[in-house]
């Protein structure tokens, strides 16, 4: 599969990048890296990390969105993830040499590919932009997978809204009208892909690649701030990752053919809507929300790729 990701790293976004990277199906062509659970310049260093760390500083990283499409001033959450992004790792600007390239860029890897697919793992504002700015090769993209959306289940930045749907809520709604075949990974299905302290661990002993002493502090740190955000949970959801799998093993997961909306203002902002009733039957959308998983082949999967050797 070939995968161009938009992120903003994050933790949960450094262990979906951590896992495509690793993963021997997956050819990562490009990571955009945008504002969302820190500022874009913050992420795109996260992400020259990971591909540092990898050993594939080959893979380009392109220019993303500063602030939504609202002009609203980006709301950063390092209670969750950290000043940084990464938990308790500190990469300091500047440690490494690369060029965040221009986003106009990502249009040539789209023709020079066909079949790509791309996993939205942030606020949408960024691939909102390559529509307006390109709907016609935005429309050759096989499948969009994103990280977004929350059905029959609450909110986690207000009691109906999960935080990317929130953030940009215009955006999100553009690629639901334009993207041709769309699959929603959201709060439903992502708050079940929980990883724990002892997860880590394993992780950890068994690891032979780089990203061998990375696993520990920030799963740790995630699974920290959960324990305040939902006390009694052991472990974190990782939602980023979730969906990275999810387009990665579709075989594993179970999707209902809706027409998604998201509520643009209000009080319900970011809300994520679809006619659930039996009477409505819209099998014929190319909106596809995730409903279920295989939980335990995600921790076997996972594993497997997270500890293998480069």
């Amino acid at each position: 599969m070939k995968l161009l990701i938009f992120c903003d790293p994050g933790i949960d976004d450094a262990m979906a990048l951590i896992y495509a990277l690793l993963h021997p199906e997956i050819e990562v062509l490009g990571l955009v890296c945008s504002y969302g659970n820190v500022d874009k310049i913050t992420a795109a260093y996260n992400a020259a990390h990971i591909l540092h760390l990898a050993g594939r500083m080959d893979i380009p990283i392109f220019n993303g969105a500063e602030m939504p499409v609202s002009g609203e001033l980006a709301n950063y959450y390092p209670e969750i993830h950290g000043e940084d992004g990464i938990g308790p790792i500190k990469v300091k600007k500047g440690s490494y040499h690369f060029r965040i390239r221009n986003l106009g860029e990502v249009f040539d890897i789209i023709k020079r590919n066909k079949d790509l697919v791309i996993a939205d793992l942030g606020r949408s504002t960024t691939l909102a932009a390559c529509f307006l700015l390109n709907r016609e090769v935005m429309g050759e993209v096989k499948e969009l997978h994103i990280m977004g959306g929350a059905f029959m289940v609450p909110g986690n930045v207000t009691p109906v809204a999960e935080a990317n749907f929130f953030g940009d809520p215009t955006s999100a709604n553009l690629l639901l009208a334009h993207g041709k075949k769309v699959f929603l990974t959201p709060l439903n299905v992502t708050q079940k892909a929980i990883i724990t302290n002892d997860y880590a661990e394993a992780l950890e002993y068994y690891t032979k690649n780089k990203f061998k002493g990375m696993y520990i502090p920030i799963i740790n740190y995630y699974a920290k701030a959960y324990s305040k955000l939902v006390p009694g949970m052991e472990g974190a959801p990782f939602h980023d990752l979730l969906t990275v799998y999810s387009a990665a093993h579709p075989e594993r997961m179970q999707y209902l053919a809706k027409k998604v909306h998201v509520v643009v203002e209000g009080k319900t902002r970011g809300k994520s809507f679809a006619d659930f009733r039996h009477m409505n039957v819209d099998s014929e959308s190319n909106h596809h929300i995730a409903l279920g998983f295989d939980y335990e082949h995600f921790l076997q999967e996972v594993f497997q790729v997270l500890t293998k050797p480069l």
